[in-house]
């Protein structure tokens, strides 16, 4: 499996987790579940992605823009996080943020895979793509596991 498939099967259940969640109300088990699910998601996709993707990428003059770009949304996406585990869930905004991250992360996963995986793809070997996508599930599967 390369990079670019591993990373797409992580987005698959970023995009499902944020829809369930935004589907949710008040102050629940279910709420409380969907958002501590999508948060370790994304944690685990984003710390390794970074170090898999991203940070080889950084050695290209392409790459680096692209790199540049996703790291400021995946600080954006932390932010909000940061933000939902502030407000209680029976808040109102909870929601609104939640909302907000939602769209956030369906417009990055969005841009990567029809963007920034195309023009990594050009940047990348075939070899290092097997690589760093055997080395991409290895780190992400250690901080998935570490949250549960």
């Amino acid at each position: 499996m390369n990079i670019f498939e591993a990373l797409r099967e992580s987005h698959e259940q970023q995009r499902n987790l944020a829809e369930r969640l935004i589907q949710t109300s008040g102050h629940t088990q279910e709420r409380e579940h969907l958002f501590k699910q999508l948060k370790n998601e994304l944690y685990a996709h984003s710390v390794a992605e970074d170090r898999y993707l991203y940070i080889p990428l950084m050695f290209d003059d392409v790459g680096l823009d692209i790199t540049r770009h996703a790291l400021s949304e995946h600080h954006e996406i932390d932010e909000l996080v940061e933000k939902l585990e502030e407000t209680d869930m029976s808040n109102p905004s909870w929601l609104a943020t939640a909302k907000q991250l939602s769209e956030k992360v369906h417009h990055h996963l969005k841009e990567e895979e029809h963007k920034f995986f195309q023009q990594a793809g050009k940047i990348l070997e075939d070899d290092e793509k097997e690589k760093l996508g055997k080395k991409y599930l290895t780190e992400y599967q250690k901080y998935k596991n570490a949250d549960s």
